[in-house]
């Protein structure tokens, strides 16, 4: 559709992976290297805020679990203040711009102001860190389906709870988003609402960087320990897939002792 807009800048939404740098889409890393000004997440690495280019404008927006933020407003209105003076602006997020990532607000604010914009889409943590992690989140024996549910949400929407008892028969595998202060609560919450307690859970902690760490449990044991707190950014993985890397070692063990010719024949 063709559309007459105010403003000779435009803004690009990008997403920036899971963490490790070489997980940024070729797109996104060309459009990186051409912004004038880049409003990057706190998460976002310096490793790859190198990119840009000599005299781009950083702004940090965002915040790690506790820590201060930008309002979202301030956030919109300077993505549209750069815009609207020309500047080709890039708004770059973790994950993918477009799962919590609060995307489809700011492309609504650019909307209202009249400035040209594009999602240049990124790959979501809830799929990346687990598979990183050698965490399958379907596998035929063990999944067939899978729900990402975030374990922080907005002040202002009108139903604020997640219905965990949905959650918790929803799916196979639940991916939990932004859970490192909450996710053994949230442990409970799920045995509470009929998960059994023997159903394993990962929590993988900086998914892809050098300080990646993994915890592997039962809901039951986590839950039994309602202060647990993880480093964030955190991801936890709800099924039996969770206890892949297990099951892996395993084969591993027994590959070790059974004849080539079994699996060639």
């Amino acid at each position: 559709m063709n559309r007459t807009w105010r403003s000779a800048g435009k803004v690009f939404l990008i997403g920036a992976g899971p963490g490790d740098p070489k997980f940024l889409t070729v797109h996104g890393a060309d459009t990186l290297r051409l912004a004038d000004v880049i409003v990057h997440d706190a998460l976002v690495t310096e490793a790859t805020l190198a990119l840009a280019k000599p005299g781009a404008l950083l702004l940090r927006a965002g915040k790690r679990a506790g820590g201060h933020s930008a309002d979202q407003r301030e956030i919109n209105a300077a993505l549209v203040e750069h815009a609207r003076v020309g500047r080709l602006v890039v708004r770059l997020k973790g994950g993918d711009p477009f799962v919590f990532g609060r995307g489809g607000e700011e492309v609504e604010a650019l909307e209202r102001a009249g400035i040209e914009w594009e999602v240049v889409p990124g790959v979501s943590s809830g799929v990346a860190v687990p598979a990183r992690a050698g965490i399958p989140l379907t596998h035929r024996e063990l999944a067939s389906s899978v729900i990402f549910v975030t374990a922080e949400e907005s002040a202002g929407k009108p139903a604020k709870s997640v219905d965990w008892a949905a959650v918790s028969r929803a799916a196979d595998t639940i991916v939990i988003f932004m859970g490192a202060r909450s996710i053994a609560r949230i442990a409970g919450r799920l045995v509470a609402e009929g998960r059994l307690h023997s159903t394993p859970i990962a929590v993988i902690s900086r998914g892809t960087t050098p300080e990646e760490t993994v915890y592997t449990t039962t809901l039951g044991a986590l839950a039994a320990t309602p202060d647990r707190r993880f480093a964030a950014p955190a991801i936890a993985v709800v099924g039996d897939v969770a206890d892949f890397p297990a099951r892996l070692a395993s084969l591993r063990e027994h590959t070790a002792e059974v004849a080539y010719d079994e699996y060639v024949a």
